[in-house]
């Protein structure tokens, strides 16, 4: 079989990882260089069509070696600025959550809470009157849908929360994609406020929590399916996360002190995180 031009890139182009790409596939193929530009064949029409669009989409080469977080270590402001730079909507979320604890000042501003909460509500002296969810709807405030996950009440809650999206989020938007990161919230923020509501009953609730165990049951299942490095979290994080879930839901927490938990958001948001990461990594494992 004649081989067959499949890129032509001025010598200038590093291409040395787009080869161990396809090293690692074991895909037949040869690099010339010609008047100044450097030439890719592989055997066949077919296949040039296939390495085409495999260079579209990972021209940087292999995206499990490429997409390796930075070590945990790296502090310097540079490479903070360098992975904001490659993780534009995981800042953009977290910047989103940011504004909203300042505007509901951490979860004291009531007058602020009742527009973004699931329903509205008035209050009156210690206790919530809230307004029917079918008349929220039929006002046409299907944000409340969403909004409740970006609601947080104290600088623990804020911190733990944006922390571990950041590093959850982060890993899918670095190997998935920013609009995947991006279904992902939205679809597992829809669940886990829906669940929460049919759980508890008309209070006020909020928090990325249900998000967060979503995208860990994501990268959970899908990293068993189909093995990557971008999904593989340190040991024992999932099953402490698990813990602190069976914890709260005990009752523990609210009898120690520590508050309400919005239980039915996390199960919810772990369930249907679970499942994208299932159907995700089947189709990956599949793929491969």
């Amino acid at each position: 079989m004649s081989p067959v031009e499949v890129l032509r890139l001025p010598v200038s182009v590093d291409l040395s990882a787009f080869i161990q790409l396809l090293q690692r596939l074991q895909v037949p193929h040869r690099v010339s260089e010609e008047s100044g530009e450097q030439v890719l064949w592989v055997p066949g029409e077919q296949l040039a069509a296939d390495i085409r669009g495999l260079y579209q989409q990972y021209p940087e080469g292999d995206p499990e070696q490429r997409l390796e977080l930075p070590a945990p270590q790296q502090t310097r402001t540079g490479g903070f600025v360098q992975q904001l730079r490659h993780s534009p909507l995981t800042a953009l979320v977290l910047l989103l959550t940011l504004l909203v604890a300042g505007i509901t000042l951490l979860g004291d501003n009531f007058d602020t809470i009742r527009w973004l909460s699931w329903m509205d509500f008035h209050v009156q002296g210690d206790y919530a009157t809230f307004v029917p969810w079918s008349e929220t709807l039929a006002a046409g405030q299907y944000w409340r849908l969403i909004t409740p996950i970006f609601i947080h009440f104290g600088i623990l809650h804020l911190a733990m929360n944006s922390m571990w999206y950041w590093e959850l989020g982060r890993r899918i938007e670095s190997y998935q994609g920013k609009w995947m990161l991006l279904g992902l919230t939205l679809l597992v923020g829809l669940v886990s406020n829906a669940v929460q509501f049919w759980w508890a009953g008309p209070s006020i609730f909020g928090g990325l929590s249900g998000v967060l165990y979503g995208l860990l049951g994501h990268c959970w299942i899908y990293q068993l399916l189909a093995p990557n490095r971008a999904y593989h979290l340190p040991k024992g994080v999932v099953v402490m996360m698990l813990i602190w879930l069976v914890i709260c839901m005990s009752g523990i927490t609210e009898v120690a002190g520590i508050g309400a938990i919005a239980n039915g958001a996390h199960v919810g948001g772990l369930l249907v995180g679970c499942l994208t990461g299932l159907l995700g990594g089947a189709l990956a494992r599949r793929r491969r």
